[in-house]
């Protein structure tokens, strides 16, 4: 696999390492069918930071999925919050099997009000797994949408296994996998019991692997961003990516990573511009903006801020131009800059060209764009009584807007074409 082209200049990008653990999943000839992934890079204070599919992501688009697991399915752990990013659309979905977490408080309607995210990524030909708690009644609705299940043999007693295997086998066509295998007796125990699939110390531990990420400065991410918002030129674009080593070299590894799926090795940057489209180059931007914070920032600050640009986008379309409701993207996008930057927000402001309407929502919260902002604060928050004056003052309805929330949640799912 290539590296970026020559013609990209180093702008104060910088090499870090990433290290991300993988722990073999084999059958019952004991050959590696796919790897699960964990991450075990260090935050700023020291812990483990929580694994999830954008964390992963972003180590497959640096290192190249060939280095981390060949030609073997992934098992990437997720949380329902990261489905509903774009960067899985940058994913060949045919290689990942996203491993899907029970709801903490289980009810009827979460249940149901989460199936038709799951139903797209299945349709779109991402393999789910679950753990054992798919096979309770609770969430029957989810059962069918099983590829794999997962038995945690440090959990679950010897007699419990046996009823959770003879009820798989009866009611889904999931395939099961004993995980925390550890001894020769839990595996003769369950593989005498139709499982075909393992996981665990007593076959293999999770070996790290170094991912090296060469770091894109946050400005030139920034100024990507903006370019794509406006639609720029292809020339303009490049122009970016030319200037700055890290954003070239991430963009050239992931496009001709496995993941990607393209036939062919891609070059030029001009033709991973084009390959990749506006719409996917942008998702991909705004999640390396993500990753590219510093002092610690939580990832779920990025994310939070891109649900939040397309919660604001979708209600803006309510009532506003096209035009208008791009600036509430932009706005919603940006409203967490000063955080993911480590500065305060006018200065953030410094490095990008926004429209007026945008800087005042954005210092002040002034206008419909400030109100915008408010009403997005209200829906993580749940302060009802800003909820209720921002959405008295935008003239929506309670309807309208939790809709919308669940639209920008779920914004990979209902947003995939080009």
């Amino acid at each position: 696999m290539s590296q970026a082209p020559t013609t990209a200049a180093a702008s104060g990008s910088h090499s870090s390492v990433a290290m991300i653990a993988r722990q073999a999943i084999v059958n019952a000839q004991q050959v590696v069918i796919g790897y699960e992934l964990f991450n075990r890079s260090r935050t700023a204070t020291g812990h483990t930071a929580a694994t999830d599919v954008i964390l992963v992501f972003t180590a497959l688009s640096h290192a190249g999925t060939e280095e981390l697991v060949g030609k073997k399915l992934i098992f990437v752990n997720c949380t329902h919050e990261s489905l509903a990013g774009g960067h899985l659309e940058l994913l060949d979905p045919d290689k990942v099997v996203l491993e899907i977490p029970p709801l903490g408080h289980v009810a009827v309607d979460e249940v149901a009000a989460r199936l038709p995210i799951l139903t797209g990524l299945r349709e779109r030909g991402f393999h789910l797994a679950f753990n054992h708690t798919v096979l309770e009644s609770a969430y029957a609705a989810w059962l069918p949408l099983a590829d794999y299940i997962k038995l945690d043999l440090s959990l679950l007693a010897p007699d419990q296994v046996a009823v959770l295997i003879s009820y798989a086998g009866r009611h889904s066509r999931a395939e099961l996998i004993a995980e925390k295998v550890e001894t020769a007796q839990q595996y003769d125990m369950v593989s005498t019991q139709g499982v075909q699939l393992f996981q665990g110390y007593w076959f293999a531990r999770p070996a790290l692997v170094e991912a090296k990420l060469l770091s894109p400065t946050q400005n030139s991410i920034v100024q990507l961003i903006n370019l794509v918002r406006q639609q720029a030129s292809t020339d303009a674009i490049e122009e970016v990516l030319k200037k700055d080593a890290g954003l070239a070299f991430n963009l050239m590894r992931l496009i001709n990573s496995a993941g990607f799926g393209l036939a062919r090795e891609v070059t030029s940057f001009r033709q991973a511009v084009m390959l990749m489209g506006l719409k996917k180059l942008f998702r991909w931007a705004a999640l390396l903006l993500t990753a590219s914070r510093s002092g610690g920032v939580p990832s779920s600050v990025g994310q939070t801020a891109v649900v939040r640009g397309r919660l604001m986008e979708l209600l803006a379309l309510e009532s506003m131009s096209q035009e208008e409701a791009d600036q509430a993207f932009v706005a919603g996008i940006f409203s967490m800059l000063d955080v993911m930057l480590g500065m305060p927000m006018e200065s953030a402001l410094g490095l990008l060209s926004v429209p007026e309407p945008v800087a005042a929502a954005l210092l002040r919260r002034e206008g419909v764009l400030g109100e915008l902002i408010a009403l997005a604060e209200a829906c993580e928050s749940s302060d009802d009584a800003v909820f209720d004056r921002a959405a008295a003052t935008l003239h929506l309805s309670s309807q309208q807007i939790n809709w919308a929330h669940l639209q920008a949640l779920a914004w990979a799912d209902h947003v995939t074409e080009e």
